[in-house]
């Protein structure tokens, strides 16, 4: 990242290893509330597509062919303002290319494509709970690549929200276990994982519109590819289709989770990565659950139960709690990982290490060879 280099940082090879190390030292200014916001704002726009895309689900249409027409949508919507936000900075996004790319396969059609296959094998309230696991995985990810272990707070939190997640989507009444379905679960969480890390890890010269109207075009490209292979089932269904107690068009679901739970969803939600960082938004997402139960209702006239509002209290806590141990700034990391990054740093160099006294000076305090 350009920002990085000028400040005298080495340059970062890999997507997930460049927006870990953004996590741990950050280059970008960070705005806590409004940031907050768009999250939220991001959180309750995805949550439309459960409760508008089950109309269509219901009318027949095959999960395969809703996510590809959201995405495919999404994309044509973004399209001409994303090249529009590109002007004067199309070498950004040529140095930005592969991390686009990244982002359209895993963060866009990769997620879609492994959750609803988690479907197929699993309730939706496991394979939700699997997918939402990134969190988790995020703090995992930090604590053994970084050797940035997690302060109790932020433990505290994680336990508060998974907690609160098993409420809200209550996972204990009759919920079936496929171990296929478990797999896939834990594609959707690593590539919503991927998610979070790849939208932090572009650089701050490629606009939000940009990257998520590449990462739709990417997305709708290999979604598509896929129907035609026979990865994914593309059946149409019934032209008109039920939603909220009466019966529309089939377009007018469509047209509320591409605009709304795509477009400006996945524009919103990068602008909150950037804005909170990717551990702080992949907790707010949580949210999108919450945000679910209510449009559910809503539309769908599902009401939620005592004990999922119970559960909605804990995930706010969860984020409460995470949010208030990510203004403390990052956690000390042990004197191990001091000394892999003084013996990295000597080991990309000439090998001596007079060629850099400043290095050799840490790697002998740090305990290297």
């Amino acid at each position: 990242m350009a920002e990085r280099v000028a400040i005298g940082e080495p340059a970062v090879v890999g997507a997930v290893a460049g927006a870990v190390a953004a996590e741990v030292t950050p280059s970008r200014p960070r705005h806590p509330l409004v940031g907050l916001g768009v999250a939220l704002a991001s959180a309750a726009a995805f949550a439309t597509s459960g409760a508008f895309g089950k109309s269509l689900l219901v009318g027949g249409w095959s999960p395969g062919a809703v996510v590809t027409m959201r995405i495919t949508l999404a994309a044509v919507v973004l399209l001409v303002p994303a090249l529009w936000s590109l002007r004067g900075r199309w070498p950004a996004l040529r140095r930005n290319a592969w991390v686009v790319v990244g982002y359209g396969l895993t963060g866009v059609a990769g997620c879609q494509l492994a959750y609803f296959n988690a479907v197929t094998h699993l309730s939706v309230g496991v394979a939700l709970l699997l997918e939402y696991l990134a969190p988790v995985l995020i703090v995992g990810w930090l604590w053994l690549r970084h050797r940035q272990a997690p302060r109790r707070l932020t433990l505290v939190g994680v336990a508060l929200a998974v907690s609160g997640l098993l409420l809200v989507l209550d996972v204990i009444g009759g919920a079936s276990i496929s171990v296929v379905g478990v797999l896939w679960g834990l594609g959707a969480a690593v590539c919503l994982v991927l998610y979070f890390l790849l939208a932090d890890h572009v650089d701050d010269d490629v606009p939000p519109l940009a990257l998520a109207g590449g990462g739709l075009v990417v997305g709708a490209v290999s979604l598509g590819l896929a129907g035609l292979v026979g990865v994914l089932d593309m059946s149409r269904g019934a032209a008109r289709v039920p939603l909220g107690g009466v019966v529309v068009d089939w377009w007018v679901p469509v047209l509320v989770i591409a605009i709304v739970a795509a477009a400006f969803a996945y524009v919103t939600g990068i602008a909150a990565v950037r804005m909170l960082g990717p551990k702080v938004a992949s907790f707010v997402a949580l949210t999108e659950v919450l945000f679910a139960v209510l449009f559910a209702w809503l539309v769908l006239a599902e009401l939620p139960t005592p004990v999922q509002l119970v559960g909605g209290l804990l995930i706010v806590a969860g984020l409460a709690a995470v949010r208030a141990d990510e203004s403390r700034g990052p956690a000390p990391r042990d004197g191990a990982a001091d000394a892999a990054d003084a013996a990295d740093e000597l080991a990309t160099g000439s090998g001596d290490r007079a060629a850099d006294p400043a290095a050799a000076r840490r790697a002998e305090s740090a305990g290297a060879p």
